[in-house]
């Protein structure tokens, strides 16, 4: 399809006034410069020489400026929110904290923007803008795996599956953290020009065209932001503290002194997730730790993550990582430099998982990751809990 045609890949019109080969970026101060800088070297180099097609890249202001970034930089955007109106797609990159709402003339412009036709990207945070200007209402859509807690539980009725690199809806597309945005930013160039253009720009940009996998290896066990103070964390501490035992929802409902309707109900409302997807990928991500950390069989290691049998480890692990256990951890083993620490034998495992807290307490955030201390962004930690356990429609990132 042409760049200069009024017909956008969704098959919807486009506005006459909007452009397919024009790419709106939407900046707000307080957003992260790496998220931020993506779809600015995606779409705002000229890169015809290597067989790309051009974009042409309008950096619009989502409010006043000057707009600062990460390590007090001030940034000033050529274009203000009237400049969205030229074109075909709008990328929301990032947005500062989790927990504030986007400037509502923002919302404004993104939703007129899709009324008329217009693509609407979220990377990263950003899809928190999408949701709050209603666009991700009823459809599935992914975010930073640490916020995808926050953003099922604060805006229930997107369906929001925390393993995808990206989601592409069709006329909304979102993707998980930092380098998930250029995946998506490729499948956009791909999607509009073909694997041969996707390809060029990869190689340009030192990154493989198309990534396989999800989000699954990186996630965190931690408890969720909110469930800290919560009756319901004692209950959530036991089980993670006993995941090498074998039990049932029903036995949480019990030692939470709840029906198991009500601790469905009451468990969904703090996590956004079911309680037996959690409870099945809480076991799933332990015995990603044991094949990582330990000597100990496959079928062991099912007994010791409180599968019925190493058949049922082995059909949720390939489930949630796209790999058989044996496979993973040979995988895990090969790309392990030389030097680095040997497994930790068995038996010091079960020495070491049982001080990792005890109930009600909170899970230590992994290496890395910001903690209170760090500047108020909104990019600290809402612990990983999946959600919506089942696959959503529409095409996986990784395809």
């Amino acid at each position: 399809m042409s760049q200069d045609s009024a017909v956008s890949e969704t098959g919807r019109k486009l506005s006459g006034r909007r452009r397919r080969e024009v790419v709106a970026v939407l900046l707000f101060s307080g957003g992260p410069i790496f998220e931020s800088s993506i779809p600015l070297s995606v779409f705002g180099i000229d890169r015809q020489d290597a067989g790309v097609p051009r974009y042409r890249l309008l950096v619009c202001a989502g409010e006043d400026g000057p707009l600062r970034t990460t390590g007090g930089l001030e940034l000033s955007a050529p274009y203000g929110l009237e400049a969205i109106g030229r074109a075909g797609t709008v990328v929301v990159p990032a947005w500062r904290s989790i927990t504030s709402p986007p400037p509502a003339e923002a919302l404004e412009a993104l939703r007129r923007a899709h009324e008329e036709g217009a693509r609407i990207v979220g990377l990263c945070t950003g899809a928190f803008v999408l949701a709050a200007a209603g666009l991700l209402d009823g459809r599935p859509a992914t975010t930073h795996w640490m916020y995808a807690p926050t953003l099922a539980k604060r805006y229930p009725s997107v369906h929001v599956d925390p393993r995808e690199l990206f989601v592409d809806d069709g006329d909304v597309l979102t993707s998980a953290g930092t380098a998930a945005g250029i995946d998506l930013c490729l499948h956009i160039v791909r999607t509009d020009h073909g694997a041969e253009a996707a390809g060029a720009l990869a190689r340009r940009l030192v990154v493989p065209p198309r990534r396989t996998g999800g989000q699954e290896r990186y996630l965190d066990r931690s408890l969720p932001e909110e469930i800290g103070s919560d009756p319901l964390a004692e209950v959530v501490a036991w089980a993670l503290e006993h995941l090498h035992e074998q039990f049932d929802v029903e036995t949480l409902a019990a030692r939470a002194y709840m029906s198991r309707r009500t601790f469905d109900r009451r468990f969904r409302s703090l996590t956004g997730s079911a309680p037996l997807q959690w409870l099945i990928t809480q076991r799933v991500l332990q015995a990603q730790r044991l094949l990582e950390t330990s000597d100990y069989s496959v079928d062991e290691v099912a007994g010791r993550c409180g599968f019925r049998s190493p058949v049922a480890l082995r059909g949720h692990f390939r489930r949630q990582l796209g790999s058989s256990p044996a496979a993973y951890r040979a995988a895990y083993r090969a790309r392990r430099p030389q030097g680095d620490p040997a497994p930790v034998p068995g038996p010091l495992m079960e020495a070491v998982l049982p001080t990792q807290g005890g109930p009600g307490a909170r899970r230590p955030a992994p290496a890395g990751v910001g903690s209170p201390a760090g500047p108020p962004s909104g990019h600290e930690p809402d612990a990983f809990a999946p959600i919506r356990g089942a696959a959503l429609p529409g095409p996986r990132g990784a395809s």
